[in-house]
């Protein structure tokens, strides 16, 4: 029998009520871990009731009323009561302040965290009522523009005096209202913006907190520096680390539900000379599409990977630098093979999204649990496809290996710069050729480049000087224009929005293999792939600035 999931309070609703039964409750959990679409969402998807039936649903529970927000009237009071991050961040409003409570709108059940730190920063009683997420949405854009609010929330913050305060001052200075308000902005300023990373670093005479958005860092405002150790401490705090701490690198996580949508934050210290620093990893599952089909894959090279990943055994690596999107490609690989008769164990370090139906475990060294040491046990536990992080060692490859010659298939990683430089990256471990030839079936190398912001791209004739650097003719251009972004609000004067995969797939074949035997070098061994029709990552990228997507200077970059 599957195992029963714990149901949150939404779900156990709708199921109490007779409108889903057990084993729908348990399915839509899956599909929330799975796709981290708000739990609202995926019941109205079902269409066993309307938003107007669920909100009432939702009201009963609670004691409380559905209301039309439309015909609030929205006064200075209420604009104020509470820091805009605040309101963005938990998608609710604030419809009537008391002097002994608060009256807030929602479209969902709100978790009992937000409701604590909202009693806190009001100090007072907080009830809610339930209004139409198209109204919270209008309501919140009309009368809570974020603005430029991280100057003010910026001149709120107290100084501090680091050098005399002792732990509990340290601590109650991070669980201070206008701290808490500037994280909540932080957060909530960097998962709308699409960040990938947020990097919050002291150094000795100021305090930066950037932000990477497709690729490029950007900063925000400083803060003080004073303020360094208690903004620090709130997000430890958050993360469930140990603030008195900050000797020794510390990993930790942060679940936050943004405007309805599941985001986990992976949280590292790190002691540096002027105190921790401290970078969260964004992972948006609502915003990363996990579907093999939907990641940009040309069409010839989707083919080919959906062939080459059913076979019974074999090695598929993919391969880029950190921040390629190896990891995604990986995961979409294993959900489109993903079936009931189908046993898929994974090692990462660390696992980055849950995913149903695959057995995933994290690999930590300082416990001695080596990406070595499990795929060993791996071999022991029956399994038809394996899914190693990263091969590093020649320990790793040669299990690898191993695996895939005893009819097992192994995804992976390296980190090389294109998909030939993987075969000499093995070699180059002492993997014996003959074992890479004989094992390996295709190579995927990959890199992200910026695409041009929809909103102000605009064309124009390159010049002889673009195309020579591309290395191209006249003739290869024909009457095409080139485009980049001039820069606008949307895509904060950047010209550029989005990332967009540039790819060259390597498949195995006899000539290859033979060339691999023989300890070929990576140039021979592309040279030959590309006769035999690869197409190499600037060739990729290069059709891509053709097709007014991305702009030459970014394919010089990454290609």
């Amino acid at each position: 029998m599957a195992d029963t999931l714990q149901l949150p309070p939404l779900v156990e609703l709708v199921r109490d009520n007779g409108f889903i039964d057990d084993a729908q409750a348990q399915d839509l959990v899956r599909q929330h871990v799975e796709s981290g679409k708000p739990y609202k969402t995926l019941i109205l998807d079902l269409d066993v009731l309307s938003e107007e039936d669920l909100l009432t649903l939702m009201a009963g529970s609670q004691g409380s009323d559905v209301i039309d927000l439309s015909a609030v009237a929205f006064d200075d009071t209420l604009k104020t009561l509470v820091p805009v991050a605040s309101v963005r961040l938990h998608s609710i409003v604030p419809v009537e302040a008391e002097s002994d409570h608060v009256t807030f709108a929602a479209s969902d059940l709100v978790e009992a965290d937000v409701i604590d730190e909202l009693t806190f920063l009001l100090s007072r009683e907080i009830r809610f009522v339930f209004a139409p997420e198209a109204q919270i949405k209008a309501a919140i854009d009309e009368h809570f523009s974020a603005g430029d609010a991280s100057d003010a929330l910026i001149e709120e913050l107290p100084e501090f005096d680091a050098a005399g305060a002792d732990e509990k001052g340290i601590e109650s200075a991070a669980a201070s209202a206008p701290v808490i308000r500037f994280v909540n902005l932080v957060l909530y300023q960097a998962i709308t913006d699409r960040a990938s990373d947020i990097h919050i670093e002291p150094f000795e005479k100021d305090f930066k907190i950037r932000y990477r958005v497709d690729g490029a860092l950007y900063e925000m405002n400083p803060p003080p520096l004073s303020m360094a150790l208690p903004i620090i401490s709130r997000i430890k705090v958050l993360a469930n680390l140990n603030i008195a701490e900050r000797r020794v690198p510390q990993d930790g996580r942060i679940a936050l539900t943004v405007a309805g949508r599941q985001v986990d934050l992976r949280v590292s210290c790190l002691p540096t000379v002027h105190g921790e620093s401290v970078v969260l990893r964004v992972l948006d599952r609502s915003a990363v599409s996990l579907d093999l089909e939907n990641i940009g894959l040309p069409e010839d090279i989707y083919e080919g990977i959906t062939l080459d990943i059913e076979k019974p055994n074999g090695i598929f690596i993919v391969t880029g630098p950190t921040g390629s999107g190896k990891t995604t490609t990986l995961y979409s690989c294993l959900r489109y093979i993903n079936k009931v008769d189908t046993k898929i164990l994974t090692a990462e370090e660390p696992v980055e999204y849950d995913i149903e139906g695959l057995v995933q475990v994290p690999i930590n060294p300082q416990q001695g649990n080596t990406f070595a040491k499990v795929l060993r046990a791996f071999l022991r536990q029956d399994p038809d496809v394996i899914m190693v992080g990263e091969i590093r060692d020649l320990e790793t490859a040669e299990i690898a290996v191993q695996a895939a010659l005893t009819g097992h298939f192994v995804f992976s990683t390296l980190h090389t710069n294109d998909a030939a430089g993987a075969v000499t990256r093995l070699v180059d471990m002492n993997v014996a050729p003959y074992l890479i030839s004989s094992t390996l079936q295709a190579v995927l190398a990959q890199r992200l480049v910026r695409t041009c912001c929809a909103n102000c791209k605009t064309f124009y004739d390159p010049d002889d000087d673009a195309i020579h650097r591309l290395g191209l003719t006249r003739a290869d251009i024909g009457a095409r224009k080139f485009a980049f972004g001039k820069g606008c609000k949307i895509c904060n004067a950047t010209g550029y929005k989005g990332r967009k995969g540039v790819f060259e797939y390597l498949r195995m074949s006899n000539p290859v293999r033979d060339m691999i035997n023989a300890r070929e070098p990576t140039l021979v061994i592309r040279e030959k792939a590309r006769e035999l029709g690869m197409r190499t990552m600037r060739e990729d990228a290069i059709r891509n600035v053709l097709d007014g997507y991305t702009t030459v200077d970014e394919v010089l970059r990454y290609t």
